[in-house]
């Protein structure tokens, strides 16, 4: 029996050493390299996590079945202990290697279970890196561009064709019209026109998603920051921001939980916008991408998203925007006009992501094809 025990013991150290460097590659100074590392969280590298824990498991049994089971000089209450010890560790054990496979959006890419979600459903991904289906048979149709950020690449929407911009398409009649979704997750103004200009589609028609932040690099050249929130600081117990960071049971509960301040964004925003050392800067940055539609004779249109839990002050933030576009004769669907019918909690993809959801997503798709059609 004692040599049982010296044997699992053993195995247990051994286990360790490769459950060390999965669960702590930081530590070792280990990195992961896979598509995407960093964005999404690689099923393979869970499973193997998942098989690690489950000896570690099997082999903690082990000892307690041959030193506490079958020891018969054990104490009563120190087996009862161990006993329920055990039955704990084997409980969060499992429950750890379950949430290694549930997946959840959230407003970035920080928790494990949204890493999870994009590896599971950020795809198919394009030869320029777009989260779209590559366009086959598309010579002889009209191109149609939709340019914007997370909320046109559909960030919480497990699937493509709940997009706006796909739904468009089937609209339009996707026989004659192809439209393509130039949509990143964190992109502003200045990033989309450089990647317009890079796009090796020239499009027939441009549609522009404009939500608040997208202000955001001519408020930095004015010295205005967002706060970046630094996650698990905010634990204070030693030690257990780092298992919190690196476990996916406690990762999960604590993404629960709101830990950046909502005014936070909504102060930036309302002094970028009031600001004209920044607006006009940004108004500029506009100014290009509807310089680009017209060199290439392609009617434009505009969808202003506001904070979907918030749309009141979101109209005025970005009020300066609107009149821009509409000084422009450039068709605006102000999409917080239309959103009576649709309740709160039904506008926003989950209780942890405030992106758009797919009922959302139609009816953009609605008020830009009565928009496109009605300007044709």
């Amino acid at each position: 029996m004692t040599s049982k025990l010296i044997t699992s013991v053993f195995r247990l150290l051994i286990i360790g050493v490769p459950f060390v460097f999965l669960f702590f590659p930081d530590k070792w100074n280990i990195k992961f390299d896979y598509p995407y590392a960093g964005l999404v969280d690689n099923f393979y590298v869970r499973l193997a996590k998942a098989m690690l824990l489950l000896l570690v498991l099997a082999e903690l049994l082990r000892i307690f079945y041959y030193g506490v089971i079958k020891n018969p000089k054990s104490n009563k209450i120190v087996a009862n202990l161990a006993t329920l010890g055990i039955m704990v560790v084997w409980l969060f054990g499992i429950l750890e290697i379950v949430f290694m496979f549930i997946s959840q959006s959230h407003e970035g890419d920080l928790s494990k279970a949204s890493q999870i979600w994009f590896a599971k459903y950020w795809k198919p991904i394009t030869s320029e890196g777009y989260r779209d289906f590559p366009k086959t048979n598309a010579e002889k149709k009209k191109k149609v561009l939709v340019l914007g950020d997370s909320f046109t690449a559909g960030h919480g929407l497990n699937h493509t064709e709940d997009r706006f911009s796909d739904q468009l398409e089937q609209k339009l009649g996707a026989d004659k019209f192809a439209v393509y979704n130039l949509g990143v997750s964190g992109s502003d103004t200045r990033d989309e026109f450089q990647r317009l200009q890079k796009f090796p589609v020239k499009p027939d028609a441009l549609v522009l998603e404009y939500f608040p932040n997208d202000i955001e690099k001519a408020a930095r050249d004015a010295k205005l920051t967002l706060a970046q929130f630094q996650p698990y600081n905010d634990i204070k117990m030693p030690g257990i921001g780092s298992m919190v960071m690196r476990f996916y049971l406690p990762n999960y509960i604590y993404w629960q939980f709101p830990h950046m301040p909502p005014a936070s964004i909504t102060d930036f925003v309302q002094k970028s916008y009031t600001d004209t050392t920044i607006l006009n800067p940004h108004l500029r940055d506009l100014q290009k991408i509807v310089d680009y539609a017209r060199q290439n004779n392609a009617p434009m249109y505009v969808v202003m998203v506001p904070f979907l839990q918030n749309m009141e002050k979101s109209n005025g933030y970005t009020k300066p925007i609107e009149d821009f576009f509409t000084n422009q004769k450039i068709p605006v669907v102000r999409l917080s006009d239309h959103l009576g019918s649709i309740p709160a909690k039904e506008r926003i993809v989950g209780k942890n992501d405030g992106h758009a959801s797919a009922k959302v997503n139609a009816l953009i798709a609605q008020k830009l094809y009565e928009s496109m059609k009605a300007t044709q």
